[in-house]
C-alpha cells in the first residue's frame, strides 16, 4: 500500500511540474468552451441546449490530450521495466497511476466546469449537474484511456494509435454523460437512469482497465 501511495504522489508531482496533467488539459478545455459561443452565435437558447454536449466533448478531448503521458515518464527514465518486475502486482500499479492521472488531469476539469458553463448560458444548478456527471464519468475515460496508453507506450508514434483505440471505447461514456447532463438541464428524461449507467461504466472500467493495461505492458515489454 505504501508503494502505491508513493506512485500516486510521484505521478501527481510529475504531472504538475511539467504541465502534462492539469495545465494542458484545463487550458484545452477552456479553449474549446470559450470558442464555441463565437462559432454558434448569439442564440442563448441553442447554447443552453448544446452546452452539456460541448462541456463533455471538451472534457473527453482534454483527457485524451494528456493520456499519452501516463506511462511516458516511466518509459523515459527506465522505471517502467522495474514496475513490471516489481513484487507489487502490476494491476495495482496501473490502477494507482490511473488514479494519479485522474487527480491531476480530471479533477481540475470538474472544478473548472461550473465556472466555464456560464459562457454556455447554463445556470448554477445546471452547471453543477454537469460537473456531477463529469465526476462520475471522467474516471471511466481515464481507465479506458489507460489501456490505450499501455499499448502505445512501447510503440513508435504510439500517440496516433492511442487516439484510434481510445475514442471508440469512450463513446458509451460520452453518450450517457451527455444524456445525464441533458436530463438535468433540459429534461424531460429522468436523470437517474443515464447517470446510473454512467456510474456503472466507470465501475466496469475500474475493474477491467488495470488488468487490460497490465497485460498490454507485459506483452509490449517482453
Amino acid at each position: 500500500m505504501t508503494a502505491l501511495i508513493a506512485i500516486v504522489r510521484r505521478d501527481i508531482r510529475i504531472a504538475l511540474r511539467v504541465g502534462g496533467g492539469a495545465l494542458i488539459g484545463v487550458l484545452f478545455f477552456l479553449t474549446v468552451v470559450v470558442l464555441m459561443p463565437f462559432a454558434v452565435g448569439p442564440d442563448l437558447a441553442l447554447l443552453k441546449r448544446i452546452g452539456p454536449a460541448i462541456l463533455w466533448l471538451g472534457a473527453l478531448l482534454a483527457s485524451l490530450l494528456t493520456l499519452d503521458r501516463l506511462f511516458t515518464a516511466d518509459q523515459d527514465d527506465g522505471s517502467l521495466d522495474l514496475l513490471v518486475m516489481s513484487h507489487t502486482p502490476l494491476e495495482l500499479i496501473c490502477a494507482a497511476k490511473a488514479v494519479a492521472h485522474w487527480l491531476a488531469a480530471g479533477v481540475p476539469l470538474i472544478v473548472a466546469t461550473p465556472f466555464v458553463a456560464i459562457l454556455l448560458n447554463l445556470d448554477v444548478a445546471a452547471a453543477l449537474a454537469v460537473a456531477l456527471t463529469l465526476l462520475a464519468g471522467t474516471p471511466a475515460l481515464t481507465f479506458i484511456g489507460m489501456i490505450g496508453a499501455a499499448l502505445a507506450v512501447t510503440l513508435r508514434r504510439g500517440g496516433l494509435l492511442l487516439a484510434v483505440l481510445v475514442l471508440p471505447l469512450s463513446i458509451p461514456v460520452l453518450i450517457f454523460g451527455v444524456a445525464a447532463s441533458n436530463a438535468a438541464v433540459v429534461g424531460p428524461v429522468s436523470f437517474g437512469t443515464p447517470f446510473s449507467i454512467l456510474c456503472a461504466l466507470s465501475l466496469v472500467s475500474f475493474v477491467v482497465g488495470p488488468f487490460a493495461a497490465a497485460a498490454s505492458l507485459r506483452q509490449g515489454l517482453d
